[in-house]
Formats: structure tokens, C-alpha cells, sequence
């Protein structure tokens, strides 16, 4: 299963989503589209994505905003100044963790917002300071990251993982419910 990939509902482009929802719009999302960047970002940007830190992310732009193209250049600075983030609808995105299962982003913030407690509205993040950023500003929000994690929060963040993994796998079962596996039975002697 593998976070922040997804695609356009409406052409089928390949995206990454960096944020899920946007401060003061929780309706709309950003996103990179992976179509039009060369081989070596392409490529550096899907190591991140599929990196164990870009995996734990809870928005995958707190590990672009600290992630370096082979080049040198911060990935999510390169993305912003020259224009790969686009705002889009959530409802237009489907989130697809694997080949075989599929969720509309929108659904997706809905069920992570519920298992949270919380309304979909707060699902967006800070400053990193616990301030929401201006819904005017259509700069990404800058997150502060540490580099280090305590074992307290490894496990907090692996418990909300496995969460969020059994949520999209019901809703999988119940959009596409899993083939029953037949025994194969051999006779003695074979």
C-alpha cells in the first residue's frame, strides 16, 4: 500500500497528493502532477513518495519541504516556483494505495477526519506553530519537521497508520469484497 499517489478523476493524470486539504478550504487539495517532470525529478520525487519518511508523512509536503533533489534544489520550493502544485477539488482525486484499490479523496479525508474526532475543516495543517495558515495565501504551508522522533511517538504514528490502513481496507471489502481462496486438495501419493 503506498500514500499520497493517486490520479485525476476526469483524465487519468498521475498525481502525488502533497496535501490532502487546504487551510480555510477543506474541499480542495494540492497536488503535483508526475507527467510532465523530467526522468531525474520524476524519479527522485517517487523515492520520497515510496521512502519509509515520505510513507509516515501525514502530508507529504513536510517531507518535501526537507527533501533535496539530486541537484540540490528543495523539492518543495522547486514544485512551488515553478508552478507543479496545483489546487484541485478533492472529489476530483482518486487516492490509489494500490493497483487494485481506489478512494476518492474527498471519502478519504472524511474517514481519516472521523477516526480523528475532528471535523473534515481541521483536517488541514499549521505553521508548524499551531497556527492555521491564511486560506488567501496560495503558498504551501510551511511545516516544521523533526528529524528525530521519540519511541513514544514512532508508536503513535505507527498505531495511526495501522489505522488508517484498516479503514481503507474495509472500504475496500465493501466497494470490491475479497475472493474467497479455495483449498486445493491433493490426493495422497502425489
Amino acid at each position: 500500500m503506498l500514500k499520497h499517489v493517486g490520479k485525476m478523476k476526469n483524465n487519468g493524470a498521475r498525481i502525488v497528493v502533497a496535501y490532502r486539504t487546504v487551510p480555510g478550504d477543506h474541499k480542495s487539495a494540492l497536488v503535483i502532477g508526475t507527467g510532465n517532470l523530467g526522468d531525474d525529478y520524476h524519479d527522485d520525487l517517487m523515492a520520497v513518495v515510496q521512502s519509509a519518511e515520505g510513507q509516515q508523512a501525514y502530508e507529504l509536503a513536510e517531507t518535501l519541504a526537507v527533501r533535496k533533489f539530486r541537484d540540490g534544489n528543495n523539492m518543495l520550493q522547486w514544485f512551488h516556483s515553478r508552478g507543479h502544485i496545483k489546487k484541485v477539488p478533492t472529489e476530483g482525486v482518486l487516492m490509489t494505495p494500490t493497483v487494485q484499490s481506489s478512494v476518492s479523496l474527498n471519502e478519504l479525508n472524511e474517514l481519516i477526519a472521523k477516526d480523528k474526532g475532528i471535523p473534515v475543516e481541521e483536517l488541514a495543517l499549521t505553521d508548524g506553530k499551531g497556527k492555521v495558515v491564511d486560506k488567501k495565501d496560495t503558498t504551501p504551508p510551511v511545516v516544521e519537521t523533526k528529524t528525530e522522533m521519540t519511541p513514544a511517538e514512532l508508536r503513535s504514528k505507527a498505531d495511526a497508520l495501522f489505522k488508517e490502513a484498516q479503514v481503507l481496507r474495509k472500504k475496500a471489502d465493501e466497494l470490491d469484497p475479497p475472493k474467497k481462496k479455495s483449498k486445493k486438495v491433493v490426493a495422497e501419493g502425489e
